[in-house]
């Protein structure tokens, strides 16, 4: 046994380094040269840029809109909170949560309630058999980019009159925006908030 002992320690060297070449090296590179080809903007972060080029965004990270700002459509409401405070700071990229609140929830019913009074004093055209749920609520991960095709369309006439532009333009940039399903299955139309301001900013609707 001891005399095997070399040649079994020789066997062993040889097999971590080809193992740690195969999958330290071989594999990794092979897999990120897969995702640069089929997929280069998911790849390198769904980036999204201005007009110069300059980065703003990226698609699957929402960023946080002053509600006060009317110029502008905004996104969900957003529970994250600072994780060196605790304090409430709507969309925080470094502590992505939800609320946890149940629907019975006093606290969660309050929060809903003045949105709604909010939402009355700020939108043109809000439906009376109710509101899109995405426009009082929060989203589980308090860093959604999308928010409905109904919620878009609502404030596209706010939108519309704050910057005075044609009603009928900023709808058609909503439609022009939004989002199908994925594979035509799975989940709901949706608009990216970021690139429909974007959009709006560079002058798509007029």
């Amino acid at each position: 046994m001891l005399r095997s002992l070399p040649k079994e320690i020789l066997i062993a060297i040889r097999l971590t380094l080809v193992f740690g070449v195969v999958t330290g090296l071989a594999y990794p590179l092979a897999i990120t040269g897969v995702g640069q080809v089929l997929f280069h903007d998911q790849a390198n972060g769904s980036l999204i840029t201005d007009k110069n080029g300059q980065v703003v965004g990226s698609k699957l990270i929402g960023q946080w809109f002053d509600p006060t700002n009317l110029n502008y459509f905004h996104p969900r409401q957003s529970a994250t909170l600072d994780p060196n405070t605790a304090k409430p700071l709507p969309y925080a990229a470094n502590n992505s949560a939800g609320s946890n609140l149940g629907p019975s929830n006093q606290s969660l019913i309050d929060r809903v309630a003045a949105e709604v009074d909010r939402l009355t004093h700020t939108e043109y055209n809000l439906p009376k058999d109710g509101l899109p749920a995405d426009m009082v609520t929060t989203s589980f991960s308090g860093l959604d980019p999308d928010i409905s095709v109904a919620n878009a369309m609502i404030q596209a006439e706010r939108v519309a009159r704050v910057r005075g532009l044609d009603p009928v333009k900023v709808r058609a940039l909503v439609d022009k925006y939004t989002h199908g399903r994925i594979l035509w299955v799975f989940g709901q139309p949706h608009v990216n908030v970021l690139q429909l301001d974007l959009a709006i900013d560079n002058g798509e609707a007029g």
